[in-house]
Formats: C-alpha cells, sequence, structure tokens
C-alpha cells in the first residue's frame, strides 16, 4: 500500500521529494524544512475529530514550547487562541498536568512561539510569544520570553523561513546572525549561532545550568532593552519605592520586574523552587506585591486587572562568601517558582546591578568582577549590560541554548 507523503520515512530524499524548489537565491543544503512536507493548506486540517496544523518542538533554555509559522496559522489572530490551547492540553483545571496536550504541568513548559517573516525593516523575522495558563485558559501575549528567544533563531533557519550562507568549502559551518523583531515588546534581538549543512548546530560543548547534556552556543543580544512595555527603564523615575511596605526596585528591561530582598519577605534567600511552591502565605504575599507594583508601573489600572506574565518579580540576597555569583535570585513566572531564571529578569537584574541605589545593586557581592553572573535555583547563568556614557541601556546580552525537538503536526480536538 502506498504511504502518505506526511507519513514517509524522514529521509534526505524523502522529506523534500513533494513540493517546488525554493528560490535559488534562498538555497541551503536542507533546500525545505519538514515542515513544508507536512504544510500543503494554510488553514487548519481535519482529520477524524481532530485538527492539525504543522508546527515544531523547540527547547530554548530552560523552557519548552510548540513553534507554528505564521503562514500556517489563520490570519486572524484572535483565532489563535482555541488551536494553542488545544495543542498544550489547557485548561486543566482539576490535575493542573496538561497530559491531553504537549505542556507540562508548569509555566516553563506552557509557551507557544509564532515565527514570520518580518514586517520591521531592521528585522529578519517577527517572533510572538504567548504564555498559555495551565489550569485556565488564559492566552497572555503581554510579555516576551527570554529563553525561548533562544530558539527562535534556529527555528527560523530550520524552517527556512530565513535564508542562510552555505559554506564553499569545510564542513564546519558558518556563525549566522538572524534579526528578531519581537512584537510583544517592540524590541529588536539578535541572535547568533553556528549553522551547519543549512540547520542550526545543534551538537556543541556548551552548557547551562538547569538543563542537562551540552549543546551548541547561541549568543542573545537585546537591543534597547528598557523600556519594553513601559517606555523606561524605570517606569516611577526612582531606583527603589515603597510598595505594599515594602522597599522595592521597578524596573522594566527585557521586561517589567520588580525586586525586592528576602530579608523583607522574612525568608531565606536561597529557598528550593518546592519550598517556595508549599509556602502558600510566601506566593501571596509576591503576589500582593506585584499587583500592586504593576499599578505603580502603569501596566494595569488597578490590581484587578494585572496581566499575570507581567511584571515579573524576584527576590534578591547577597550571596555567601562560598557561594558562586554576584547575587542571589529567585523568581516567579506566572505564580509559579521558575526552576532557573527567565531570562528576561536576568537582564533586569543584571541592568539594576550597574545602578546604585537599586535592590540589587545593594545586595551585590564582588562587585569588581568582569563577568556578571546571578545564582539561581538551578545554577548560576552569567550575563551583561551595557550602558553608554550618558547612562542608557545599549543592550543586554546573554548565552543560552536551544534544540529541535520535534517537527510534524500537532493536533488538537
Amino acid at each position: 500500500m502506498a504511504q502518505c507523503p506526511a507519513f514517509l520515512p524522514l529521509t534526505r530524499s524523502t522529506r523534500f521529494a513533494f513540493f517546488k524548489p525554493i528560490p535559488k537565491f534562498q538555497q541551503t543544503r536542507r533546500q525545505l524544512s519538514i515542515l513544508d512536507t507536512v504544510s500543503t493548506l494554510t488553514k487548519p486540517t481535519r482529520r477524524g475529530s481532530q485538527n492539525s496544523l504543522p508546527a515544531a518542538y523547540y527547547r530554548g533554555g530552560t523552557s519548552r514550547a510548540i513553534f507554528f509559522r505564521r503562514e500556517d496559522l489563520p490570519s486572524d489572530q484572535k483565532q489563535w487562541a482555541p488551536i494553542f490551547l488545544g495543542a498544550i492540553g489547557s485548561p486543566d483545571p482539576l490535575f493542573g498536568r496538561q497530559l491531553d496536550g504537549l505542556g507540562g504541568g508548569i509555566s516553563s513548559l506552557s509557551k507557544i512561539c509564532v515565527v514570520g517573516k518580518s514586517t520591521h525593516p531592521d528585522a529578519d523575522v517577527d517572533y510572538t510569544f504567548a504564555a498559555l495558563g495551565v489550569r485556565d485558559d488564559s492566552v497572555d501575549y503581554s510579555s516576551n520570553c527570554g529563553n525561548m528567544s533562544a530558539a527562535v533563531g534556529p527555528f527560523a533557519v530550520d524552517a527556512n523561513i530565513v535564508p542562510t550562507e552555505v559554506p564553499t568549502a569545510g564542513t564546519e559551518g558558518v556563525d549566522t546572525t538572524v534579526r528578531i523583531h519581537n512584537t510583544n515588546t517592540g524590541k529588536m534581538i539578535h541572535s547568533t549561532f553556528r549553522v551547519v549543512d543549512g540547520e542550526a548546530e545543534a551538537a556543541g560543548e556548551f552548557s547551562i545550568d538547569g538543563v542537562g547534556g551540552t549543546s551548541s552556543r547561541i549568543q542573545l543580544d537585546f537591543m534597547d532593552p528598557a523600556g519594553s512595555k513601559t517606555g523606561k527603564l524605570f517606569p516611577t523615575g526612582n531606583t527603589t519605592d515603597g510598595i505594599a511596605g515594602v522597599r522595592a526596585t521597578l524596573i522594566d528591561a527585557g521586561n517589567p520586574c520588580v525586586f525586592i530582598t528576602a530579608d523583607e519577605l522574612g525568608v531565606d534567600g536561597t529557598l528550593s523552587p518546592e519550598k517556595i511552591d508549599a509556602n502558600v502565605d510566601l506566593k501571596k504575599r509576591l503576589e500582593e506585591i506585584r499587583c500592586e507594583a504593576a499599578v505603580k508601573m502603569g501596566i494595569a489600572k488597578d490590581v484587578d486587572n494585572v496581566p499575570g506574565s507581567v511584571p515579573k518579580i524576584g527576590f534578591v540576597s547577597t550571596p555567601t562568601e562560598s557561594a558562586k555569583g554576584n547575587v542571589v535570585v529567585r523568581a516567579m513566572s506566572v505564580g509559579q517558582p521558575h526552576k532557573a531564571i527567565p531570562i528576561t529578569v536576568a537582564l533586569a537584574v543584571a541592568a539594576a546591578a550597574k545602578i546604585p541605589g537599586t535592590i540589587v545593586a545593594d545586595n551585590l557581592a564582588r562587585k569588581d568582577d568582569s563577568i556578571f553572573v546571578i545564582s539561581h535555583a538551578g545554577g548560576v547563568l552569567p550575563v551583561s549590560a551595557k550602558f553608554d556614557s550618558e547612562g542608557h541601556l545599549i543592550s543586554a546580552s546573554v548565552y543560552g541554548s536551544a534544540r529541535r525537538l520535534m517537527e510534524g503536526r500537532v493536533f488538537w480536538k
């Protein structure tokens, strides 16, 4: 019996067998993405009681997400929510495990990324991020995900959204920079990584805490990251403010963030995510502070209308002499303790660390270190922030990794 093209064995000959060649100026050794071999329609297709669309599944940093090409989704963004929720397995109010989808029951595994050709003159691709609720049906576009930003460039290359150079000799590949326009924040991200044989390189010797094994290194430069949602690095004009009875730094770099000290919360700054999650009073207090800060930052008109994903909140402390890192941070993401640290939170920490009077700067150890290192729940993360002579935040940079885990079709009911 003849096999359906979408289910032929994925050899290099069969994966390209059913479609017209791409224009010559875009040709790479790979020629076509496997997403092309499963995408003959721009609208969802139905098989039995289920719908399906071409998709890929990637790890980015310490998170995972389903990736869609913009061209494969309905043109009306209002129609995306049922697709995203069905594919990820939300809402799951009773069990909170998302077993009926590709989610993993925690915020760092309940994410969607949409990538398409750019509408911005200085970018190669547009990238839209959606944070999905686990127990509820929320689809939140109010912020970017820094961890998943690491996978956007590789996906753009793997899915043939951007052309890549092919080395004329040798097999070591070339370094490629993909300029990413994040539609959630309006900000630009430059992603630089190795491309081999027309695909993003996955193998390498680089490792990040929180992820097992090693991968190829990806450099992420977040350009002009200040004021991603509020228009200012310090939305209130102050390095610290009084919020709900505590001192807090309200800063917007990468994403709006709120930083307070572990001491003012009356907790150990090195609490594990499990202990934070078990401390109902602590989580309630953090959410109270976060919501009041959101109003003060101009993100919400009142505490009842604060987005789940911004501002982020974290508590900081000074490392012990034997500990690694310049500052200890425990961060929350969509109401849950993060098992490492959101990259956008790390960018904000690095920026705040360079400004005297912030909560972060007041809790630093080894202030003269040339490399700034954050100690988080899963290990450490080096990150940098660059200011010009006038105090403008030019960029914030971090190294990450990403890997394609699956590509094909994703189904939802």
